[in-house]
């Protein structure tokens, strides 16, 4: 497995998901953090019980990181605990559900600490499009709220740590916010521009530097506030003596 289990029971499990695995795709014969944890589930059933009459393992799929994004995720093991944290994650601006992300922003913001809000829809291309929050053109393409904040924690010649806590779950929304304010991720080959891939070359960075580092939530069954935090293993993380 390409995924790392760090934690399971019978109701949930947490895993790590390295940069370039998908969480979950369609494309016949292409792996994925979901195929993986099924199949994973599925043996673990087969040595209990034997393979007489198994069905496939229930999975649900709580949320999700792009394919070139590390990170921490949480998956459910049955349905009663899928919606339980379902509805924690539609509520995740109270705090019960908390996602925290570092990323290697190429450029340094004006200000250390920002909250950015805009309006942002899907195009047909599969790319997080920005509106302004005061734009008026949202409506016409189904545009919805899309609302994070970062602080700067640590500075390298012209790359920029930041702390990154989203309110709002929309589509690539820190990868495009981020590219939207001046400040691409490094390594980002769909958001970035000329200078921050020529940046991703001279700094050899290949894939996009972006970790969900720390993930909190309520136990679906026990209500114990759960806590889970890794150190990013991506390269680029390696010039900020923080991590």
């Amino acid at each position: 497995m390409k995924t790392e289990i760090l934690y399971e029971d019978k109701a949930i499990a947490v895993i790590y998901k390295p940069a370039g695995l998908a969480t979950q795709t369609a494309r016949t014969g292409e792996p994925d953090a979901v195929s993986e944890l099924k199949n994973h589930l599925y043996r673990a059933n087969q040595s209990a019980v034997g393979s007489c009459g198994l069905s496939a393992p229930y999975l649900g799929v709580i949320h999700r990181l792009d394919q070139p994004v590390e990170g921490l995720l949480v998956f459910a093991k049955n349905g009663k605990a899928a919606a339980a944290l379902s509805g924690q994650l539609q509520k995740q601006k109270e705090g019960s559900f908390s996602k925290r992300y570092y990323a290697v922003l190429c450029g340094q913001p004006a200000e250390r600490t920002g909250k950015l809000i805009h309006k942002l829809y899907r195009d047909n291309a599969g790319r997080a499009v920005i509106l302004e929050e005061t734009s008026e053109a949202g409506d016409c393409f189904g545009a919805r709220r899309a609302v994070l904040r970062y602080e700067i924690l640590e500075t390298c010649e012209e790359l920029a740590l930041a702390d990154i806590r989203i309110e709002t779950g929309r589509f690539h929304q820190i990868r495009a916010q981020m590219a939207y304010a001046g400040t691409p991720i490094l390594g980002d080959r769909k958001y970035g521009n000329e200078e921050s891939e020529e940046t991703a070359r001279r700094y050899h960075i290949w894939s996009t530097a972006l970790c969900a580092y720390r993930l909190e939530f309520v136990h679906p069954v026990t209500g114990e506030k759960m806590s889970f935090r890794i150190k990013p293993r991506g390269g680029a993380f390696s010039f900020f003596s923080q991590l």
